[in-house]
């Protein structure tokens, strides 16, 4: 884990830690908020705060359970068509996969009450929220730097002797960082003066280039239990708990090759100008289960007119993370046939965290116009800069115990990397015959990551022995939809297209050497763009 913490001048950079600490990208690559739902919901954009009487109520607004004057049963299917376009510096990468998906099923029976209190309802489901399915591949040419100079700088005070893998030494047991062991014994960073101060690969009059390719797969699933009610056909109110299941792998190749390295000549033991390559692989996985809460509420006024709310309290995950990293080399110093080449790699790891996802709140307004129209505007605000990590108690006898504390160095990265998200829905439905409608929506995510740390003006953390990260831009989703019912049946279809903009780094950028500001790393604009075929089906009775 790099834990850098950049001084006021900008050109000083701290290391520490070990390898069983979630940072503040972590908490972010686990949080997303998509749109997923049924087929009436996605197609008019999401925007449901309000309107209730669906399904997919049960993971926004569970007040809008209250609506339902009958039983509901339902579910929900999706084919992806994905595209990945990464751009960088020399050239853009493109990838396509289609991929199938069962979204959501869902179950709402209705007790219908004399009095005040009309109708209770409840509600049993299933739901996809979030699909982490991605990747990204890039070249990169020129480089200016290299990860090896950004690896020597915050290795630089640290004994070669603690991050040396030798017979007698476990130096991944050292409390040192795994990157700075792996690159050390990989011959990636070598010592220059002293045991303590280190030198990359790259230096004046080096050319290279990088590749990269990033395999991303996982899921966020909710179990919903909700009770709603009815009061006077007036106010509808409920609440519900989620059950979280979530789980996410990631697997990278960073490469890079250059010429006129400085790079270790083992048969004169000196550093020396010649050729260098390698590989870095990281496997990452990290699984997790936990819980959160609902409230909301909708209001009618009159019968044209709905107001809503709800929040979302966070979702307190229990994560248990796993993998390791390795790196293939070659290095040939000039004037020699001696290649310097292998493999090394680490030792798998396996720690626990908690994570306290973003509160979410959500408002919404919507008009019903006589049987033939519904017009429907949501506002929601995810408050990503309030989550808040914990890691595992180290105790200098007893190793890591049960017990959790707050990840003091990651909560403070969360407050300084991102900031409270917005998102607007849109929606539309128009009755064009009794049993069919046509539906219009859209959906607008701002982005979450403030703008020094997107535009590469400051560190950024990242665990383990993989130093790349990815950050979401805004999301922009555009939908259509059909309904068409038959006495109690009913089947939903709706086209979603949706482009998502983000910036990949190889690893995060650092200060130069002479304090003339930062380094440029290997990085890729992104655009990812997805359309989406959802389909519901069900019976109401």
């Amino acid at each position: 884990m790099k834990t850098g913490i950049l001084t006021a001048l900008g050109i000083a950079m701290l290391s520490c830690g070990s390898i069983a600490a979630q940072t503040a990208v972590d908490a972010y690559s686990l949080t997303p908020v998509q749109l997923r739902g049924t087929a009436r919901f996605v197609g008019m954009g999401g925007a449901f705060t309000s309107l209730g009487g669906d399904i997919s109520s049960m993971t926004q607004n569970p007040a809008g359970l209250g609506l339902y004057r009958s039983s509901d049963i339902g579910l929900t299917f999706d084919i992806s068509m994905r595209s990945y376009k990464a751009q960088t510096n020399f050239q853009t990468d493109k990838r396509t996969e289609t991929r199938a998906y069962f979204d959501s099923f869902g179950y709402v029976g209705v007790a219908n009450l004399g009095g005040a209190l009309r109708s209770i309802q409840w509600g049993l489901g299933y739901s996809r929220l979030a699909s982490f399915d991605r990747r990204i591949s890039g070249y990169a040419r020129p480089t200016s730097t290299s990860l090896t100079n950004y690896i020597a700088l915050f290795t630089d005070g640290i004994s070669s002797d603690k991050i040396l893998d030798a017979d007698g030494n476990d130096p991944y047991a050292s409390g040192e960082d795994w990157l700075s062991i792996l690159g050390y014994n990989s011959f990636m960073i070598n010592n220059t003066v002293d045991d303590t101060q280190y030198a990359g690969l790259y230096q004046n009059g080096t050319t290279g280039d990088a590749l990269f390719d990033v395999r991303e797969r996982g899921y966020v699933d909710e179990y919903n239990i909700d009770i709603a009610g009815n009061v006077s056909d007036v106010v509808f109110w409920g609440f519900g708990v989620g059950i979280v299941s979530s789980h996410m792998t990631r697997e990278s190749n960073y490469s890079e090759s250059m010429a006129g390295a400085l790079v270790y000549d083992r048969a004169d033991d000196k550093l020396k100008n010649g050729n260098a390559g390698f590989n870095l692989y990281n496997y990452q996985s990290v699984s997790g289960s936990g819980a959160n809460l609902k409230f909301g509420v909708i209001v009618r006024p009159i019968e044209m007119l709905r107001i809503g709310a709800a929040i979302h309290t966070p979702t307190w995950l229990h994560l248990s993370h796993s993998g390791f990293g390795e790196v293939a080399y070659n290095y040939t110093p000039d004037g020699t046939e001696d290649t310097n080449s292998d493999g090394v790699g680490t030792p798998d790891y396996d720690y626990r965290s908690r994570l306290n996802t973003p509160w979410r709140f959500m408002v919404g307004i919507s008009t019903v116009i006589g049987s033939k129209a519904i017009i429907s505007l949501d506002y929601e605000r995810v408050a990503y800069n309030d989550m808040t990590l914990k890691q595992e108690r180290y105790d200098d006898y007893y190793g890591y115990t049960s017990d959790f504390e707050d990840n003091t160095y990651a909560n403070d990265d969360v407050k300084k990397m991102f900031r409270a998200a917005n998102i607007i829905r849109v929606g539309a439905e128009y009755r064009i015959l009794p049993s069919l409608s046509v539906r219009l929506g859209y959906n607008w995510q701002g982005s979450a990551v403030k703008s020094t740390a997107y535009d590469g003006g400051m560190e950024i953390p990242t665990n383990g022995t993989n130093p790349a990260f990815t950050f979401n831009n805004d999301t922009h989703n555009i939908c259509v939809g059909l309904g068409y019912r038959y006495r109690s049946w009913y089947i939903d279809a709706a086209f979603q297209h949706t482009i998502q903009n983000g910036r990949y780094n190889a690893y995060t950028p650092f200060p130069k050497f002479d304090g003339s500001g930062m380094n440029t790393t290997p990085s890729a604009k992104l655009t990812n763009t997805y359309n989406n075929i959802v389909i519901s089906t069900g019976f109401r009775f």
